[in-house]
Formats: C-alpha cells, structure tokens, sequence
C-alpha cells in the first residue's frame, strides 16, 4: 500500500452552534471547500444525551479516553491478522474490512448508525453502556486470542514440515525423492546408502566409488535425484564395509546421509502433512469470516466512543445548553497544513489560551501537549490506515 496516496485520516471536530447549528456547518464547509477544497466533510450526527454533572462529565473524559485507545487497538489488531492471514493476498485485505458492508472510509454513514443505537439506551449520558461497549471489544480481543493461536500453530506446523521438505539435499526429507526399489532391503550381509555428490565432483564419483571401499557392489551406484548443486545418488555394499566406506567417501567431498528405507515413517509423515494442509483450508474460510464481522463490531464501537468523546468535551467546552455541530473533515494530504490554518482562523475565537498554546512556546500548566494535540475547537483523530505492511 502505497501511504502517500491515500489520505486514511479523519478529522471528528466540534465547534458550537452559531445562530443555529446549520450555520456552523455552513461557515466551515465553505472555509474549507471554497476556492481550495482542503477536505471533503459530512456532518456527522450525535444525538442530544441528558448531561450530569460537571463532575460525572469530568470521569466521563478520562473512561473515554481510556476505552477509546482500547477499542483502538483491537480495531487495529484484527486488520492486522486479517493481513497476516491473507498472507499473499495482502492486497485484498482492504477490501475485507468493511464497517456495516461500507469500506472503512464511511464512517459518515455510521453517525446515522450512532443515532440510531443510541435510542436504544435511555437517553442519559450516565446509563451510555461503556460496559456494553468495553464488553463487546473485549469478548471480540480474547476470541481472536484463541483464534489466532489455534490457526497460528497449525500454520507453524504446516511450515515446519514443510521446510522439511525443502532445502538442500543435506538436510531436506528424502521420503518423497526414494522409491522401495532403490535400495537393498532385508538383506543380511548388503545395505544402500544413499551419498549427496556435489555436481562438480560427480565424475570423480563414477570412477571411485566401487573402489571406495572393498566390497562395494559393481555398477550399483544411479542418480535418483538431483538439486541445484548435487545429486542423490544410492550404493550398495556389504554391511561390514560400510565404516571404511563412509570415512573414504568425505575425503572426496561426498557425503553419506543417514537414512534409513521406512516405508511406515514416511507414510505417516505425508498423511500428518496433508492432513494440516486441509485443516488449514478448512478453517481458513471461517477464520477471514470472522474477522470480517468482528472487525466491522469492533469498528463500530470505536466510532461509537469517538461520538461519546465529542459530546463529553464539547459539553465540557461550550458549556450547557447543549448546542454543537460536530463534523467529519477528510483532509487532502498535501493541503493538511493549510487545513489547520483554515479551522484555527474559524475558531481562534473560541480559547483565549489557544494563540498561546499554537506557539507552544508557553509552557501552560496541567496541560500536557505531548500526549494530545490541542486546538480551540474540539478535535479527535480517527486514523483509518489501521495496517503496518512490514
């Protein structure tokens, strides 16, 4: 995913209503698209709650706060493993995270979404369910815990055996390269073995390997395979020689594997291997179902507890009665900068402090800028690029 192509960020603002709301709206879009287009915006729908206390309000902050980084990360982490499960299909996976059947970036549509499930508390901000909402995200991070675990050792396995059967012929598994007929089995006085020779060495082999060692049996030696630097070639001969043979054979650079003919053993390693290869078709399927819908859940809440949050600090700033226009800024990334001259102009008004804070060179007490941005209007970012291509 190329970053400097897509603008995966939204700005969730408040500023409180003019005259009326609709005149806040009005007086930002047109700042913002006039002449310059420096973001697309939407209103983006809270419903009223009934407000506590200036204290609960207060409490309220800090909860969000802390539940909007959780629901954050599990937001992310479930894109994360939609990624890491799609493995070379990284490409798709932004089609797979969709919010309610949208692509991530309508999250506009998700404040009518927000308006709607509200009704289904009672309207006061106290009975608001963080719980609910904590409950959910949480249920959903220890599932993909289990899931992810379960999927992640079948994979491990899979790949274990799989490296098995792959690399040089030195260390690789050979039960897929020998057949019963290349050897000498159940023989009591001959044994084959089986010698890896380097390519450049092979001619050496023909010409000494009867004489290796003595009783090496005429003409028995054939390739029965090759990579990309030796072959695989088998030997037959007498049991008693086999010592003398193996020692003679590595001054020349040949190497004699260990292995022993197991028609058992090497049965078995196949069945375990395609057995964890369908296990992993078949919850493949499942497991990207799952992460789908969850993270759409997850996504959901996360917008949810952003709403909460503007509502919460725009009481909290703008005072009571409640009268705000929240709104969702997209911003183009080239103009960012300008975008925040253009809403600080808007707003500067609104904080007597902000022109001090905006020069940052004002150390002002209790108010801690490495940990949040701050502007005169209220401002919470929702960073959609919620996947880290390594």
């Amino acid at each position: 995913q190329d970053k400097d192509t897509k603008m995966t960020e939204f700005w969730l603002i408040s500023a409180p209503g003019e005259k009326t709301c609709q005149q806040t709206w009005e007086k930002l879009h047109a700042a913002t698209t006039k002449n310059n287009n420096l973001s697309t915006n939407s209103k983006f729908n809270i419903p009223d709650l009934k407000v506590g206390t200036l204290d609960v309000l207060v409490g309220l902050s800090d909860e969000l706060a802390k539940l909007d980084a959780f629901v954050e990360s599990v937001v992310k982490k479930v894109a994360q493993y939609m990624a890491d499960v799609l493995e070379d299909s990284k490409d798709k996976v932004q089609e797979n995270l969709l919010a309610n059947g949208g692509k991530v970036l309508t999250i506009i549509y998700l404040s009518f979404e927000i308006k709607k499930s509200f009704k289904n508390y009672s309207s006061s901000l106290d009975a608001v369910p963080f719980l609910f909402i904590f409950k959910g995200v949480n249920q959903i991070d220890n599932d993909l815990k289990a899931r992810a675990s379960a999927y992640n050792n079948l994979k491990g396995n899979l790949q274990n055996l799989e490296r098995k059967n792959a690399g040089s012929l030195l260390t690789r598994s050979l039960a897929d390269i020998v057949k019963k007929e290349d050897f000498v089995l159940d023989s009591e006085y001959l044994v084959t073995l089986l010698v890896i020779v380097p390519k450049l060495n092979y001619n050496d082999w023909v010409k000494q390997y009867e004489t290796l060692a003595e009783m090496v049996v005429p003409r028995s030696s054939n390739v029965l395979f090759e990579d990309q630097d030796s072959y695989l070639c088998n030997v037959t001969l007498f049991r008693k020689a086999v010592d003398d043979f193996k020692h003679k054979a590595r001054e020349y650079k040949f190497m004699v594997r260990d292995f022993q003919y197991n028609e058992e053993e090497m049965k078995a390693d196949k069945e375990e291997m395609n057995r964890l290869s369908t296990d992993k078709k078949k919850q493949f399927g499942p497991l990207v179902r799952w992460l789908k819908v969850n993270f759409s859940e997850a996504f959901i809440a996360w917008i949810h507890v952003k709403a909460l949050r503007v509502f919460v600090e725009s009481v909290l700033r703008y005072g009571l009665p409640v009268n705000f226009q929240a709104m969702l800024l997209q911003p183009n990334k080239k103009t960012m900068k300008k975008l925040r001259e253009v809403l600080y102009d808007l707003y500067k008004h609104l904080d007597s402090s902000a022109a001090a804070i905006i020069d940052a060179t004002v150390d002002i007490p209790g108010l801690n800028l490495s940990q949040q941005e701050y502007y005169p209007y209220v401002y919470y970012k929702i960073d959609c690029n919620l996947l880290e291509f390594k």
